[in-house]
């Protein structure tokens, strides 16, 4: 079974989570945002530790086992209840990160729309960030020179995402505007569907 999916893209603090999390909110929907799962690891559990190896220095988990992480949450979700793919449209943030995430995922994902959340100004990204870091505790958006590799990342090796889902499911959303607006705009992309 492939689950009808909306894929929320866009450069780290680009506002993901936040639009994510609304609309995971709403009957109909169900959020999953990669690194909160990665998150919510035990640190000192094998995964925990590849995830705490490989955040903190700005890259990305391998592969495999960032699929099978996800693949083991949407299972759990399933048979908790949580998620029904037969009625709920499944929202991803951070997840596919990459070209090779896309390609594994495949056989996964009925994806519907792409919206991508963008920022001309990488420094205003770098700022929210660092708030984050403060805000949520995020070792992960604590030191600026991991922050810039995450940037730097995101472009090598995420940007190339939008392409492999081409341009007829791709809607950009301008993320510099207010939360709120940033809302309606994902709102009403959503609503067309």
């Amino acid at each position: 079974m492939k689950f009808q999916t909306i894929l929320l893209f866009g450069a780290p603090g680009s506002g993901k989570g936040t639009q994510g999390k609304v609309l995971g909110a709403l009957p109909g929907f169900f959020h999953c945002s990669c690194g909160e799962v990665f998150r919510s690891l035990k640190m000192d559990s094998p995964l925990g530790r590849v995830f705490v190896e490989y955040s903190s220095r700005g890259e990305l988990v391998p592969d495999e086992p960032t699929i099978e992480l996800w693949r083991q949450f949407i299972t759990n979700c399933r048979k908790s209840g949580q998620y029904d793919p037969a009625n709920d449209m499944l929202v991803l943030d951070g997840i596919p990160r990459n070209l090779r995430q896309a390609e594994l995922l495949q056989d996964s994902l009925d994806v519907r729309a792409v919206i991508y959340l963008t920022c001309a100004d990488p420094e205003k990204l770098v700022q929210r960030l660092q708030r984050r870091a403060l805000k949520e505790n995020r070792l992960d958006d604590a030191n600026l020179d991991t922050i810039r590799r995450r940037l730097e990342t995101y472009e090598r090796e995420s940007r190339p995402v939008l392409d492999f889902y081409g341009r007829d499911l791709l809607h950009e959303v301008d993320a510099t505007q207010r939360p709120i607006d940033v809302l309606r705009d994902v709102v009403e992309i959503v609503r067309q569907l």
